[in-house]
């Protein structure tokens, strides 16, 4: 990231999502192993000719190979890719702009610049307030807003957000249609001679 500052741009935050995304997979990532085994266990026993007396033995190797491709696909199909996307996701606030980057192989930017933000709302969950996490949405004006899903530590990045707005030169930032704002105030300064900045 510190690559592609702005002059004068400094990082105050790296985080990522809230964690919680990665509660199934983990207990996945122990309970299907353990029963690929107990599987694996119960075929060399003997347990399906048990069930089925005229299975032949020839088919131990194949249904052994069987559950641990099934323990396979659940890993590699259902628990690292979340993982990955976890892992990919980084929300980054900076001195002038917050930046969402999404995907490792397949990169999806999406950046904020702070003088456009006229209103920081948080929500949250039942689950969220328990683990202190929310998701913030950004009001710059446009009908669709912006909305940064799951972030920890909510309320504490919220106050970085809005001091690192209220430290922005004043005078500087700009809203729709030209008119000239101040970020630490709801309703924006009048235009300028047709909304062009005479600086």
């Amino acid at each position: 990231m510190r690559k592609v500052l702005l002059p004068g741009e400094q990082v105050i935050v790296v985080t990522r999502p809230q964690p919680r995304m990665l509660i199934v997979p983990g207990l996945m990532f122990v309970v299907v192993p353990a029963l690929a085994a107990y599987a694996c266990a119960w075929v060399v026993k003997g347990g399906p000719e048990k069930l089925v007396p005229l299975l032949p033995k020839e088919w131990t190797p194949w249904l052994i190979a069987g559950c641990l491709a099934m323990a396979a696909w659940v890993l590699l199909g259902y628990c690292l890719p979340r993982v990955m996307a976890w892992h990919a996701t980084r929300y980054i606030l900076t001195s002038q702009r917050l930046v969402t980057r999404y995907g490792m192989l397949r990169r999806r930017d999406q950046q904020v610049p702070l003088a456009a933000i006229r209103h920081v709302a948080i929500e949250q969950s039942l689950l969220q307030r328990l683990l202190r996490s929310g998701n913030i949405s950004l009001d710059t004006g446009h009908p669709s807003g912006t909305v940064v899903r799951d972030v920890p530590e909510v309320a504490t990045f919220r106050n970085f957000m809005l001091d690192a707005i209220g430290d922005l030169p004043q005078g500087e930032t700009r809203g729709d249609e030209g008119m000239m704002y101040n970020p630490g105030e709801a309703v924006p300064w009048e235009t300028r001679e047709g909304g062009r900045d005479e600086r």
